[in-house]
Parts: structure tokens; C-alpha cells; sequence
């Protein structure tokens, strides 16, 4: 069972914190001594997710404390592709609606990884054009992630395609503003406030790039 983390808890920002200092020290420490200190300090932020959460610490450790190297944040992209004044969505397995995207690839630009997304997502060929914001997840999500992600939402030109169901989508449909209302969306992945901003940008002859 998963317990909704609210942003402004203290205890996340200290449980992410001890993670990336244990992460960044594992990457550069030699000592033995050292490395198991701050593997144990990894195990303790894990610990600490698992309490407040209910989640196993065996799945915490999985999901936040297999990378290596210096921490950084993650980054998403989100696709704003426009038709008739409407916005595009996606419905995924779990019946909630989103904006097509996914973690950006190891591999990937923000650019090309938007192409993929929508691609395998929506069915569509689109062209980037404009990131509309680049949101931090923890400011303006929920619930937040145990890591920083930093959220892009990028304006898109439809070139063509056709919606096809998928692993990972059953449906996808144009909404409108007003419509948007009436939805049920993943919060984690793009909330209504989100999508209300792809509009602003899309209706805007000046847009400048919003960011945290």
C-alpha cells in the first residue's frame, strides 16, 4: 500500500538528501571503511521512505537506491500537441488521462526523446518547437519522487499518424479546456494546472519558457 507523500513533509527532503550524500560518496570514496558507511547511510534513507510509506524497503532500495555516480536529477518530457483548439491526452492502463511523455532515454535529447514518446504513446509523427516549462516534480506534483525530476513540457507540431492501443495506452483523445474539468489525471505525471499552462503557451503570439 501506498501512502500520498505531501510535498511539504520534512522528512522527504532529509531522507533525499542522506541518499544523494551516500550516492555521491560511493561514487568517490576508496576506503572500505568509508564505502560501508555510506552504504549504510543508503540503507537508512531507504529505511526511512519504507516507514513513512509503507512501501518494503526491498522495492524502496530498488527504486532509490540502485544508481550510481554522482546524483543528478531525472527529466521528463511531456508533449502539448494542439488540434481545433483541443489538446491531446492519452489514457494509460490504469484509465488516467496525460499528456504523451516518459522519462527522457540515456540516449536521448529532449528533442528527439518527445518524437519517441508521442510516437509509441499517441501513434503520431510530431515536431517539437517550444519547451512551454520545465516544472521540478516536487514543487508542483504529487506525490513527489524520492529523486529531483525536472519536468519539460514541450510544444509540438502534428505532422500526421493515427492512434493505435498499445502496452502502455488504451485510448487517446482532444479535449478542451473545459473539458479538461471532467478528467481524471495523474497528478504525478501532469496535473490539470499543467495542462491549463500548455494553453496559455499555445494561445500566446510571445511565450517565454517558464521554469523553476
Amino acid at each position: 500500500m501506498t501512502t500520498n507523500i505531501q510535498l511539504t513533509e520534512p522528512w522527504l527532503s532529509w531522507a533525499i538528501e542522506i541518499q544523494s550524500i551516500a550516492q555521491n560518496g560511493l561514487a568517490y570514496s576508496k576506503n572500505i571503511f568509508d564505502i560501508e558507511r555510506y552504504q549504510r547511510l543508503r540503507d537508512i534513507s531507504a529505511e526511512m521512505l519504507s516507514h513513512k510509506t509503507q512501501i518494503p524497503t526491498d522495492k524502496i532500495k530498488k527504486l532509490f537506491c540502485q544508481e550510481e555516480g554522482y546524483q543528478t536529477p531525472k527529466i521528463d518530457t511531456r508533449a502539448a500537441i494542439f488540434k481545433d483548439d483541443k489538446i491531446l491526452l492519452v489514457q494509460e492502463n490504469d484509465h488516467l488521462w496525460n499528456l504523451p511523455g516518459g522519462w527522457v532515454d540515456v540516449q536521448q535529447t529532449i528533442y528527439r526523446n518527445t518524437i519517441k514518446e508521442v510516437k509509441e504513446e499517441a501513434g503520431l509523427t510530431v515536431e517539437p518547437r517550444l519547451i512551454i516549462a520545465i516544472h521540478e516534480q516536487h514543487k508542483r506534483n504529487n506525490p513527489p519522487f524520492a529523486h529531483r525530476v525536472l519536468k519539460t513540457f514541450v510544444m509540438c507540431d502534428l505532422l500526421g499518424g493515427e492512434f493505435q492501443p498499445n502496452s502502455e495506452t488504451i485510448q487517446s483523445g482532444y479535449f478542451s479546456l473545459e473539458e479538461l474539468e471532467h478528467l481524471n489525471v495523474n497528478d504525478e505525471k501532469n496535473t490539470k494546472a499543467q495542462m491549463q499552462l500548455c494553453f496559455q503557451a499555445y494561445h500566446s503570439p510571445h511565450w517565454i519558457t517558464q521554469f523553476d
